[in-house]
């Protein structure tokens, strides 16, 4: 049988007393977890829900989060999980265009949820969602098959809208395969999560697959340097996936020599190349652990590549190579497989990857080189199959681990009657990466500052992707057919800084 609910199931009957996660000081067994899932699904399926319902999840991360992420798959409906830092506009698309049949949503992003019927977690229902269920019977689980639909996950793309990539049990399973044998997780895995649990390095890298073997989750609400090293240290943590911001925040955290982190035996590390003293001073700080450099996308559930145990520094720069059931091959424009050393479009092909976007035919058909999927990303791979990447083709800014399409905030400044022209752009940022920057090109006679296009974007967007900079130029430079050189603009503004 296939369905997540069937392996909790199965540690919950081998070992029921194992605990299988902890969150806010509460360590809850494999047994009690399977019970909390059987009862959720109940709760759900008197909601309404049912086998194919898209259940959409506005929350920050919980015991309640991921008790919902089993309970949606045990009933056989489809997982939506929505950033949380998104507007008002942005969740009412998202669950609108999903179909989203029910939204649950905690108390405190209750003022953001919209385009579904909506239920609000309090304090306490976030603890378990099966304080809601009041003497609702458990549900049984409903079978599902390889190909079936298991979650949907919005990604920002190249149009104005966010596009639904559909993830499978095909693509999860296949996932949790690969990333047991280059991680080498087991039952001892005890993972810390600090990462949002909406995103695929939270929830999948490696995420709920070490629940696959019996393993151990910490959950943090929210990501506090302080409270992420304590918690390695009190649950002697051995696993975690970081943001970039997220290592720095701890490596330069004041207190951090107050933690005894010796259990960490690696983190993974996304969102951005890794510069050569970030790897030094965290192995420095964490002396039995490796930093391994990853490579992977929203459509793939994360992981693609895994950097080579030793070989951080001989590799600088590289993501590493590709898992035991992914290949990778650069191409040109036309689809053409491009030799090594060689910069191009970085495609994907392999048993995890999404079959395409959700209700986007056309979108699902540009995506792909026949059955290989096109990242958007360039970059290419060395002699040895190591992959570097040197530039993203989809305009991507990454800031603080989260992806920000540029035309997404384009389109939201284009409203201003003030603009003419505009182009968005990311710059270095020390503490995010990147921050995002609107450079400006003003309608005849008019003006425009910070304040007013912060203000604007914010009742439109997520405070992320708010320009952080504005620049005002008379022009923006293009090619011969029109297009923004946003590599010129990127290079000059970085020269002038």
């Amino acid at each position: 049988m296939i369905n997540l609910s069937s392996f909790i199931a199965f540690h919950a009957r081998r070992t029921p007393a194992r605990p299988a996660l902890k969150y806010r000081g509460e360590e809850i067994s494999y047994a009690v977890f399977d019970a909390r899932i059987r009862k959720a699904a109940g709760w759900l399926a008197a909601q309404g829900i049912g086998a194919d319902d898209v259940v959409a999840v506005l929350m920050k991360n919980s015991a309640a989060f991921l008790e919902l992420v089993f309970a949606t798959s045990h009933l056989g409906a489809v997982l939506l999980p929505i950033n949380f830092r998104l507007s008002r506009d942005e969740v009412g698309y998202i669950a609108g265009n999903a179909g989203a049949r029910l939204l649950i949503v905690d108390e405190e992003l209750a003022s953001s949820a919209a385009g579904a019927k909506t239920v609000v977690l309090d304090d306490a229902a976030q603890q378990s969602v099966t304080r809601l269920a009041g003497t609702t019977l458990p549900a049984p689980m409903h079978v599902r098959q390889p190909s079936d639909l298991m979650r949907l996950m919005y990604t920002s793309g190249t149009t104005d809208r966010p596009k639904g990539v559909m993830l499978t049990y095909d693509n999860f399973y296949w996932k949790s395969a690969d990333q047991t044998i280059a991680l080498g997780l087991n039952a001892g895995t005890r993972l810390l999560v600090v990462g949002p649990l909406y995103h695929v390095g939270a929830l999948d890298l490696p995420g709920i697959g070490v629940l696959w073997h019996g393993g151990f989750i910490h959950i943090e609400r929210n990501f506090e340097p302080e409270s992420a090293l304590a918690a390695i240290a009190e649950d002697k943590l051995n696993a975690a996936w970081f943001a970039p911001v997220m290592t720095t925040a701890m490596l330069t955290c004041p207190t951090r020599d107050s933690y005894d982190v010796s259990r960490l035996a690696w983190a993974i590390g996304g969102g951005e190349k890794t510069p050569e003293a970030r790897i030094r001073a965290f192995s420095e700080y964490f002396r039995n652990a490796r930093y391994i450099d990853a490579y992977g996308l929203t459509e793939t559930v994360g992981g693609d590549t895994f950097m080579d145990a030793g070989r951080e520094i001989e590799k600088i720069g590289s993501t590493g190579r590709a898992i035991a059931h992914v290949e990778i091959e650069i191409r040109d424009e036309d689809g053409r497989t491009l030799p090594p050393n060689v910069n191009g479009e970085i495609c994907l092909r392999g048993p995890k990857i999404t079959r395409g976007y959700w209700k986007d035919p056309d979108k699902t058909a540009a995506a792909f080189f026949g059955d290989w999927f096109r990242s958007g990303d360039v970059g290419y791979l060395d002699d040895e199959g190591f992959l570097y990447l040197t530039d993203r083709k989809k305009d991507m800014i990454i800031s603080g681990g989260e992806n920000i399409a540029s035309s997404e905030v384009e389109r939201v400044i284009y409203e201003l009657s003030e603009v003419r022209e505009v182009a968005v752009i990311g710059l270095r940022d020390p503490r995010w990466g990147e921050r995002p920057v609107a450079i400006v090109v003003l309608a005849e006679g008019a003006s425009l500052e910070l304040p007013a296009l912060t203000e604007h974007c914010r009742a439109r967007l997520a405070s992320f992707k708010v320009p952080k900079q504005l620049v005002i130029r008379d022009s923006l430079p293009r090619n011969p057919s029109g297009k923004i050189l946003k590599r010129v603009l990127r290079t000059e503004l970085e020269t002038a800084e």
